[in-house]
């Protein structure tokens, strides 16, 4: 097992191990209104799916509703339905298996005291048949002891970008298990923690590539390391579906091939929708949208 990892704001070198390659990245989730036009078109087919668009420009996506409740079997059977095809080149698909992990996430009010030690490991018993990685928003928790105990556990660390406000956890690449896991919150200060604030303003926040650039470096040095099994980067949804844009920024900037990228041709072209930086326009492949 590879010890725990810290990663400063410049994050290290750039690494060019084929273990890379094995980086997934998508979205947290992908049923939102305001797709419906930008991401997705308007008005959308009878025969449209929404995930098995998806799937063809992302190799993993976050089930997202169940923080707020448990998914119905059937909805969980349609969306395992839904995720089958990932293209390994431009023109022959592939079926991939649907890998489920869970991911555990606690507020920033969720601070490192004995109680709260001894409710996350009563929670992480409980569900100890699936694999497991734990997301915490507050410093508290930044510990040798702690990640010890994820590592014994054979729990994962998310490493989260985020405002930083007092107390709060800043940028790390922490690896406790075989996986290793990232998610990209946005850096929306003004909305983060107003009470008033919709969840989905609380997110609005679209990255310039200077401020992905050192989280690509701690994904990619995660993803080399000889005991990950398997790394995501998970970013957070701006409105209007931009959280799509964010994967060239990371993904492109570390890989030589292109990069899916979805048009609309329904509403906006591609320039305006994805934003993408001159220097990585030449690792970008546009997809076209659904007919």
């Amino acid at each position: 097992m590879s010890s725990q990892k810290s990663a400063g704001p410049g994050s290290g070198s750039r690494h060019t191990d084929s273990k890379v390659e094995s980086l997934r990245f998508g979205p947290a989730g992908w049923m939102y209104k305001d797709w419906d036009g930008t991401v997705y078109p308007r008005p959308k087919p009878p025969w449209f799916d929404q995930l098995r668009y998806i799937s063809e420009f992302f190799d993993t996506v976050e089930i997202n509703s169940s923080y707020y409740g448990p998914p119905l079997g059937k909805s969980a059977g349609s969306w395992c339905e839904g995720w089958k095809t990932t293209r390994i080149s431009d023109s022959q698909p592939t079926l991939e298996a649907v890998h489920p992990r869970a991911v555990l996430q606690c507020p920033w009010s969720f601070r490192h005291t004995e109680p709260n030690r001894e409710w996350l490991g009563d929670v992480v018993r409980t569900f100890s048949l699936y694999p497991l990685v734990v997301e915490v928003r507050h410093e508290s928790w930044l510990v040798p002891e702690f990640l010890r105990t994820l590592e014994e556990d054979g729990v994962g660390f998310v490493n989260i970008d985020q405002p930083l406000y007092h107390d709060s956890i800043g940028p790390t690449a922490h690896l406790t298990s075989h996986v290793g896991y990232f998610r990209v919150h946005g850096r929306n200060y003004k909305d983060w923690f107003r009470a008033k604030a919709p969840v989905e303003q609380r997110y609005n926040y679209l990255y310039r590539v200077d401020e992905l650039t050192p989280w690509a470096d701690r994904a990619r040095e995660i993803a080399s390391d000889p005991t990950t099994g398997e790394a995501y980067v998970i970013t957070k949804q701006p409105l209007q579906g931009e959280s799509g844009c964010q994967r060239p920024h990371v993904e492109g900037y570390g890989h030589r091939g292109a990069v899916n990228c979805p048009s609309t041709p329904f509403t906006r072209p591609i320039g305006t929708f994805c934003r993408i930086s001159p220097s990585l326009r030449t690792n970008l492949r546009v997809v076209p949208h659904l007919h």
